[in-house]
């Protein structure tokens, strides 16, 4: 399947993960050729809830139209991808590393930026320093809350001893996690921090597509750091 814009093209993949899981993925590139050496890898939202690479696909769009290639899957047992979903996204770990380590193989790429939704926040922290070609992370809403830290709190070590550049972005009403837990949770946290809030924005609001073209700005300014 292969859609195509003025500005971005649109391609179906599909990338093996461990113990034989088959992820559906999309390939968004820019049409006037890419202006940007990184690529973009980016997590949907908890599967077990519904979360799916097409909520991404705003985003993923976005990024394309400015010249980034993007790319987005379903983790295992969401969308067409094989395999079963686990509780804590902890089997989820192994579908991000893999697809990086597709892209950096089918892309030459030393330069990836890993972006995570909400619980994707969580799985992709887990990932970033087992992928030496990640050099920048992105969280979109990560669910730093103790309710949400039940299922997710086993990925935070990962994320907040990361020596990598890191970009937390989160709205001021996300409802799973506070601007003090946010705060609280990146004081100590090791490497260059960034935190942008997005003022009386919901956790879910801000998945939402009205959302999208800030993200996008916020990406590209965060790349310009690296």
């Amino acid at each position: 399947m292969a859609e195509e814009s003025g500005t971005y093209s649109r391609s179906s993949c599909t990338i093996e993960s461990t113990d034989g899981v088959i992820l559906d993925g999309r390939i968004y590139r820019p049409t006037s050729g890419e202006n940007s050496s990184f690529v973009a890898v980016l997590v949907h939202p908890y599967s077990v809830l519904g979360g799916c690479q097409g909520l991404m696909r705003g985003i993923a769009k976005g990024l394309s139209s400015r010249g980034v290639i993007a790319v987005t899957f379903d983790t295992r047992g969401a969308g067409k991808s094989s395999g079963r979903a686990s509780l804590t996204g902890s089997a989820e770990i192994n579908d991000v590393i893999s697809v990086c380590k597709w892209v950096h193989t089918n892309f030459t790429t030393n330069a990836i930026i890993l972006i995570g939704s909400s619980a994707g926040a969580a799985i992709a922290g887990s990932a970033v320093d087992e992928v030496e070609q990640v050099v920048g992370y992105v969280s979109l809403g990560y669910p730093f809350g103790f309710t949400a830290s039940i299922l997710f709190g086993r990925h935070q070590k990962s994320i907040l001893q990361s020596p990598k550049p890191k970009l937390f972005v989160m709205g001021t009403n996300d409802g799973f996690t506070s601007v003090k837990q946010l705060e609280n949770k990146l004081k100590d946290a090791a490497g260059h921090n960034t935190t942008h809030l997005i003022q009386g924005a919901t956790h879910f609001q801000m998945e939402g597509p009205a959302f999208d073209a800030d993200m996008v700005n916020l990406i590209l300014q965060f790349i310009t750091t690296l």
